[in-house]
């Protein structure tokens, strides 16, 4: 998975060495992107309408941006469109694009044989009755770890919790932030996770690297989760005992341990694949046929992200062509060393925090954790090869940054979904998303704290 640093995705057509000039007008694409998906996020949301930010595509939200570049590009027309195409067909975006579409197909067919079910049936009967926000927090960790979404393991998962929290007279609000803490918690470290994979493809490091490096991370603010949903727990209730199919939850267990194996995840995946289709075929009524629809039902629910990271990909090349990367790295850089008042470490630092910073501002813009990485993912990539920052501290910044404000801005899909299954403002759903908050918290500290060697 490591890829040279000469093959970054942006890189100009030409065969030119000349760096291009600094240039803030080769940013007003992105700035064009950015309006028009907020733009008519806010807009929706004035209006009323559900799930607001989602109702303009990003991928149709970003076509005038292109256009736009083209037309600005000191370039001619068909030198700018052959960098462009350049940009989507760089090996990083390609591979990406992959990973998705295999990513999809495993979970699309883990859910249909069963998996999902199974797996919570699993987390149900190990929680204890009087430890159930910590309990659901626990297993929507896991199954988000296992399935690398955090919006499946919600859709799944709320509903029973929702039960149980009625029975059991748990605050509603609670119970909410315990879900998606823990579906936040397992779509950060998870290695199919598309935030995983934009992350690791756009820093060039391994994904079983960068699942390490989270851990320096997740484990300590999981820790100090569990205990503060602990001590808030209230009341108690027998869950009902379900049956529990153990072999469906083999396909999980298994791409888990293959992949911090350090095994290709084209073949983990692959692999993973195939065991949750002979599970169905073996286990219930479902042929190769179905087997067949539900791969590719799952490579369409990756259609979004999968034709965005393409597409950013492209706009990204020009914009690094007309030197608004540039720019960027050079106002990043200024901050570094104002705040740097030493070498090394400190201006180490200082580009970590610089990493976290853009990635959380573009997630706040656009409210989608795997876009933010990738359209962040080039001055990431170049602040760290700068500042001796490794691959893999670089991909689990980016992620575990844009993890902590999704689960935080009540504008984003996770909170939108688990807000309308518990009949919440999704604002209080946030506000009781405490994996995130103290994950920030740890993070910061740990960024600035760490020792470098």
């Amino acid at each position: 998975m490591t890829t040279s640093t000469n093959n970054s995705p942006n890189k100009n057509v030409d065969t030119q060495s000349i760096p291009p000039t600094a240039s803030f007008l080769a940013l007003v694409p992105l700035f064009l992107f950015l309006a028009l998906f907020i733009g008519a996020g806010v807009y929706f949301q004035s209006q009323g309408v559900d799930f607001a930010f989602y109702q303009l595509p990003s991928v149709v939200a970003i076509l005038p941006a292109i256009i736009f570049a083209l037309i600005i590009s000191k370039q001619k027309l068909n030198q700018s469109i052959e960098t462009f195409i350049a940009g989507i067909g760089h090996a990083n975006i390609i591979a990406m694009c992959l990973i998705y579409l295999l990513a999809g197909a495993f979970a699309a067919v883990a859910k249909a044989t069963g998996g999902v079910d199974a797996t919570v049936a699993l987390g149900l009967s190990l929680v204890p009755s009087n430890l159930l926000l910590p309990g659901f927090f626990v297993i929507a960790a896991f199954i988000a770890t296992a399935m690398g979404t955090s919006m499946g393991t919600i859709a799944a998962v709320a509903p029973i919790a929702l039960g149980v929290a009625n029975e059991a007279q748990i605050e509603l609000a609670l119970m909410a932030g315990a879900v998606i803490s823990g579906a936040l918690f397992g779509d950060n470290l998870s290695i199919i996770s598309d935030t995983t994979i934009a992350a690791t493809r756009t820093q060039g490091c391994e994904m079983k690297d960068k699942f390490k490096e989270n851990l320096i991370f997740a484990i300590p603010a999981s820790i100090i989760t569990l205990i503060a949903f602990t001590l808030a727990g209230q009341g108690q209730a027998e869950v009902a005992t379900q049956e529990i199919d153990f072999v469906k939850v083999i396909p999980y267990l298994t791409i888990l341990v293959l992949a911090v194996s350090g095994l290709n995840v084209f073949v983990v995946l692959t692999i993973g694949i195939l065991l949750a289709g002979i599970t169905g075929l073996f286990t219930m009524d479902y042929g190769v046929i179905q087997f067949g629809q539900d791969i590719y039902a799952g490579f369409g629910n990756m259609q979004e992200i999968f034709i965005l990271s393409m597409l950013v990909g492209g706009l990204a090349a020009l914009m690094q062509q007309q030197g608004g990367l540039a720019f960027v790295s050079k106002q990043i850089e200024k901050l570094i060393a104002k705040f740097s008042k030493a070498k090394g470490g400190a201006s180490t630092r200082a580009s970590e925090l610089g990493m976290a910073g853009i990635v959380a501002i573009t997630n706040t813009c656009v409210a989608n954790n795997t876009v933010s990485i990738v359209v962040t993912g080039d001055i990431a990539k170049e602040l760290a090869e700068k500042h001796q920052v490794t691959p893999k501290r670089a991909a689990s910044i980016l992620d575990i940054f844009s993890c902590i404000i999704q689960g935080l801005i009540p504008y984003g899909a996770q909170a939108l979904l688990i807000a309308s299954v518990f009949s919440l403002s999704p604002l209080e759903v946030v506000t009781h998303a405490w994996y995130c908050m103290i994950l920030a918290v740890v993070a910061v500290a740990i960024v600035i704290f760490r020792k470098r060697v």
